[in-house]
């Protein structure tokens, strides 16, 4: 993918960088309000930088089917289900899956701050992560934003962000620096339990289908987990989560014949920050007037002034 670039960039991404830095003009995603909140920050727009990469997702894992085999009810299903999630590390998970989508973001996030660092930025605001299909097979994830720079400054690595124009500003006037984008992913898994069964048939009535409540609320926590992992992987103090999915699909369960799994993914993105000075803006605010709602003590206090 380097085509033997120095930067390792691709070389038509390296022909792109070289252009933006001849003509000395730049792009950018951000609006108007972005753009005049970071400048209020000092830091200034260098131009858009971008970073993408095509996967294909073969071996998933999650060949097992979980909790089949944990003793049998009604109707051929297991009488006790059992929820799976990728964090655990269990045979037969997804973890393949989840660790391919780690790589794959963090390859086009990788590229992005490439881009990044040629154009002689400091950090990336205002990214868009996004993941589709690709035409021709495979999924391409891709990483999109705004290169900035603060004359004078220097930053041992590029910061990454999702954060908008306005709130990096506000973060950064707080004394709170973005340090990188941290990312919390887990597949979950469960077999249709003769409970579940029970509970989503005809007539069942309005009722909680414990199963469905479990698989989601273990692979949301195993995505939380894995989000503060990455955030403490990077030193960070601490994250501001802009992005909560969750895609809920059925499957035939392949180790047993006329049942199905629920699988569910979950992803947490978000900007892992760090303070670097305490905030002075307390002893910038103005004082508070009050004024009295008494009519009677303002009268009062108009007599004793005097005309």
């Amino acid at each position: 993918m380097a085509d033997g670039s120095k930067s390792g960039l691709p070389s038509v991404a390296e022909a792109r960088m070289a252009e933006i830095r001849r003509s000395g003009t730049w792009g950018s995603s951000l609006s108007t309000s972005e753009f005049a909140a970071i400048r209020s920050t000092g830091f200034e727009p260098v131009g858009q930088v971008l970073g993408a990469a095509v996967y294909n997702v073969g071996y998933t894992g999650g060949f097992s089917c979980p909790g089949a085999w944990t003793g049998f009810g009604r109707y051929g299903a297991p009488a006790v289900g059992v929820t799976t999630v990728s964090g655990d590390g269990n045979f037969g998970s997804f973890g393949p899956m989840v660790a391919t989508l780690y790589e794959a973001r963090r390859t086009a996030i990788a590229r992005m701050t490439t881009e990044c660092t040629e154009l002689g930025g400091h950090g990336v605001v205002g990214v868009s992560l996004t993941i589709g299909a690709f035409p021709t097979g495979g999924l391409e994830f891709k990483a999109i934003g705004t290169a900035v720079r603060a004359p004078g400054a220097a930053l041992a690595h590029p910061f990454t962000s999702d954060l908008s124009g306005q709130d990096f500003a506000k973060l950064f006037l707080d004394g709170w620096m973005p340090v990188g984008l941290a990312l919390g992913i887990s597949v979950g898994a469960r077999h249709d339990d003769w409970l579940t069964v029970t509970q989503t048939r005809w007539g069942a009535g309005n009722q909680e289908v414990n199963g469905y409540t479990d698989v989601m609320t273990q692979t949301r926590h195993d995505a939380r987990e894995q989000l503060e992992r990455d955030v403490a992987r990077q030193g960070a103090d601490g994250v501001v989560v802009s992005t909560v999915t969750a895609r809920v699909r059925d499957r035939d369960c392949p180790a047993q014949e006329g049942r199905r799994d629920h699988i569910v993914e979950a992803t947490l993105i978000g900007t892992a920050i760090t303070r670097f000075h305490a905030s002075s803006r307390a002893a910038e605010r103005p004082s508070l007037a009050i004024l009295s709602l008494d009519p009677q003590r303002r009268q009062a206090a108009r007599v004793r002034l005097g005309p």
